[in-house]
C-alpha cells in the first residue's frame, strides 16, 4: 500500500488523536439566537470527527455575547471552552486554545477553525492524512498543514480577495528573501502543484503537535508592530512564519467553502489597514530590507485585477502601498507617483 494511504490508521489517528481549536468572536450587536445556530452547526460538524467531545476547545475572544454563545454551544455539546476578558484578535485566542489542548499528551494534531461556519469537518480526515503523508515521506515531525481554497474571491468577495493575494505574493517573496540570506531554502515540494501560491491567510490550518508547541507555546515576536498587528490583522501570516521558522514542513490540501462567507469580523476591520499589516508583520519578522519590500509592491500591483478597476481599485491598493511603505520608511518612487506602473502591453 501507497505510503500514506493507510485509511484505517489515519481514521483512527483523526478520532482519537486530533483535537481543534475554534477561536470564537461575534459583534457585539450579533443575535444570540442566530450566533449559537451558527457555531452549534460548526461544532457539531467536529464533534462527529472525533471520538472525544473534549478534544475540541471553544476560546473566546473577549466577553459579553460571544461568551453567552459560547457558553451555550459548549453546554449542549460537552465541548471545552476557555476565555479572555480582553478582545485582544484571534491569535490570542488560538494560543490561549492551543494551551489547553497541548495539555493532552495523546493529542498528535491541533487544527485551527474558525467559527464562521465555512469550515467544513469532513475535510479534516484529509488534512490528517496529508500531515501523516509529509512526516512519513519527510522524517520532520513539524508539520503544518494549509486549507488551500480553491477560490479566494468567491467567498471574501473580490476586493478582500484581491488583497489577499497581494499578501501571499509578498510573503513567498519574504520567505525566500530569508531563505536565500540564512542558507536555508524553502520547501515547497509537499504544496499543491496546481496553484501558484499557498493560501497563507486561510482560516483552516493543522499543526502537529511538535509544530503547534513551537508556534503558541514561545514568546510572541512583534517584530517591532503593535500588537493589533500581531494578534488581529497579521495572525495568519504569523503562524505560518512561526511554523517555518521552527522548521515545520509546509503542506497543502484543497477544501470547499461556501460562496459567500455566512460572516466575518475581518470585513469589518480598516481594508487597507488589514492587508498592510498583512504584509508588514513577516517582512518586519524575516528581516526584510524597505528597498525590498518596495520593489515587491511594484512588482505585484500591476499583477492584481483590482487595480484596473479605476478609481476604485486603484486607490485601495495604493492606499495598502502607502501604509506599507511608510512602515518601512520607504518614499515612494517618484516616477510612480499616484499610479501604478504597469507593463505596456498584456
Amino acid at each position: 500500500m501507497t505510503a500514506g494511504l493507510d485509511i484505517h490508521t489515519t481514521i483512527e489517528t483523526l478520532e482519537q488523536a486530533t483535537g481543534v481549536v475554534l477561536p470564537v468572536y461575534f459583534q457585539p450587536e450579533t443575535e444570540l439566537a442566530w450566533g449559537q445556530a451558527l457555531l452549534a452547526a460548526t461544532v457539531q460538524m467536529f464533534v462527529r470527527e472525533v471520538a472525544d467531545p473534549a478534544s475540541i476547545c471553544l476560546s473566546v475572544d473577549g466577553r459579553g455575547v460571544s461568551l453567552a454563545i459560547a457558553e451555550a454551544v459548549a453546554s449542549e455539546s460537552g465541548v471545552q471552552l476557555v476565555g479572555a476578558a480582553q478582545n485582544r484578535g484571534k491569535l490570542a485566542a488560538v494560543r490561549t486554545g492551543m494551551a489547553r489542548l497541548l495539555d493532552n499528551p495523546a493529542l498528535r494534531y491541533l487544527a485551527v477553525v474558525d467559527c464562521d461556519g465555512d469550515h467544513f469537518a469532513n475535510e479534516l480526515l484529509n488534512f490528517v492524512r496529508c500531515a501523516e503523508h509529509v512526516t512519513q515521506h519527510s522524517g520532520q515531525t513539524g508539520v503544518l498543514v494549509l486549507g488551500g481554497r480553491l477560490s479566494g474571491h468567491r467567498p471574501l468577495g473580490f476586493l478582500r480577495g484581491e488583497q489577499e493575494l497581494l499578501a501571499n505574493y509578498l510573503l513567498v517573496d519574504a520567505l525566500h528573501y530569508h531563505a536565500a540570506i540564512t542558507g536555508r531554502p524553502v520547501a515547497w515540494h509537499f504544496v499543491s502543484p496546481v496553484e501558484t501560491l499557498p493560501d497563507f491567510h486561510s482560516g483552516y490550518k493543522l499543526f502537529s503537535r511538535s509544530s503547534a508547541a513551537a508556534v503558541f507555546g514561545q514568546t510572541p515576536n512583534l517584530a517591532g508592530c503593535g500588537e493589533e498587528v500581531y494578534y488581529r490583522h497579521a495572525c495568519e501570516a504569523v503562524m505560518v512564519v512561526e511554523a517555518l521558522q521552527a522548521g515545520g514542513v509546509l503542506a497543502t490540501v484543497n477544501r470547499h467553502t461556501f460562496d459567500e462567507q455566512p460572516t466575518s469580523s475581518f470585513a469589518r476591520l480598516d481594508r487597507a489597514r488589514l492587508a498592510a499589516d498583512m504584509i508588514i508583520w513577516p517582512c518586519k519578522r524575516l528581516g526584510v530590507p524597505g528597498p525590498f519590500v518596495a520593489q515587491w509592491l511594484t512588482n505585484h500591483l500591476p499583477r492584481l485585477v483590482l487595480g484596473t478597476l479605476v478609481p476604485q481599485g486603484r486607490a485601495e491598493l495604493l492606499a495598502i502601498r502607502q501604509l506599507v511603505l511608510a512602515a518601512f520608511d520607504q518614499a515612494l518612487l517618484t516616477e510612480a507617483g499616484d499610479k501604478i506602473l504597469r507593463p505596456m502591453f498584456v
